[in-house]
């Protein structure tokens, strides 16, 4: 992945898709310490990350795991991001409350580094304000994240199969598509924070109203001839794929405000 330079620097910064470069962040957490994280977390580190160009793009309870917090964040490339994270690592906010943060965190080495699988797969959060610093209210929607592993890296064919196949079918069964990405294979550019090596990966993004109708869906996957005959993905896997059943934070840019609203627009 190389830094957006001159022109196309001000096109990406004028496009209202979000990030050239993305992480995806899961944190195994103490039992009982997730909400004091998440407290912490929308109160302190969205705003002073963002300031340093890193856009907070979610945060979320994993509804199937309750001590595991998982968010992510975007950048606007691999070298700008060494440096943001440089800034915020090395910052007055972080030193101020990194003890409460990492008091609550077992493990915080589990992130894909990951990039859009085509210029337009990336999120779209122009329409979406976050809310402001001591909302409480959480959002009854529901973002899922689906892993696929492969062998090696993900081929044209797989993203053309996604594409001409897998997301028509997962649409017309009720889920809207956000976002779809596969792994960025640069060199980790801030050491300091490991990321997952060797992996290929390809993630993609999906928003329900809430959790029943997300049960419907894969209800409705179960009893469909279409999905059944025409989508089965796992012939290009080398392993069982990894759902993830997000609930968004009180201040989570991603979730689903209505069904008017598209998060992806081809």
């Amino acid at each position: 992945m190389t830094e957006p330079m001159g022109e196309s620097s001000k096109q990406m910064r004028s496009s209202p898709l979000c990030c050239p470069v993305v992480e995806l962040r899961q944190y195994t957490l103490h039992p009982g310490k997730r909400d004091i994280l998440i407290d912490l977390f929308d109160r302190e580190f969205v705003e002073s990350q963002e300031a340093l160009g890193i856009k907070i793009i979610g945060q979320f309870r994993d509804l199937d795991r309750p001590d595991h917090f998982v968010w992510l964040r975007g950048f606007r490339g691999m070298t700008s991001r060494a440096k943001a994270l440089s800034d915020f690592y090395s910052g007055p906010v972080w030193k101020a409350h990194r003890e409460a943060a990492n008091a609550t965190m077992i493990d915080s080495d589990n992130v894909l580094l990951l990039r859009p699988a085509l210029p337009t797969s990336g999120f779209s959060l122009e329409n979406v304000k976050r809310p402001s610093v001591g909302s409480d209210e959480v959002p009854t929607s529901l973002v899922v994240a689906t892993i696929y592993y492969f062998e090696g890296p993900v081929a044209p064919d797989f993203i053309n199969f996604f594409e001409q196949t897998l997301r028509p079918a997962a649409t017309s069964l009720g889920a809207t598509i956000s976002a779809y990405f596969v792994t960025e294979n640069s060199e980790n550019t801030f050491p300091a924070l490991p990321v997952r090596a060797g992996e290929n990966v390809f993630v993609w993004f999906s928003t329900f109203q809430d959790l029943a109708a997300y049960e419907n869906y894969v209800a409705a996957l179960s009893k469909s001839e279409r999905w059944r005959d025409e989508v089965s993905v796992e012939r290009y896997l080398n392993r069982a794929p990894e759902v993830l059943k997000l609930s968004p934070t009180a201040r989570s840019q991603l979730r689903l405000i209505s069904q008017r609203q598209r998060w992806f627009k081809p």
